[in-house]
């Protein structure tokens, strides 16, 4: 299951991250780094999943 979570965090890092901690603060730092630059949502969202 966390190879799927990482493929989709590398395609949409919102919903990687939204599958692996909901709603939490994590999501919403990760949405706000994929707008802000797409490459540091892929990162926070691999480091997140990898994490946990």
């Amino acid at each position: 299951m966390d190879l799927i979570r990482i493929i989709l965090a590398i395609l949409l890092p919102p919903l990687g991250v939204f599958l692996q901690v909901g709603f939490a603060g994590a999501f919403w730092l990760n949405i706000l780094l994929t707008l802000l630059g797409y490459i540091p949502g892929i990162i926070h969202a691999v480091w997140v999943i990898a994490r946990r």
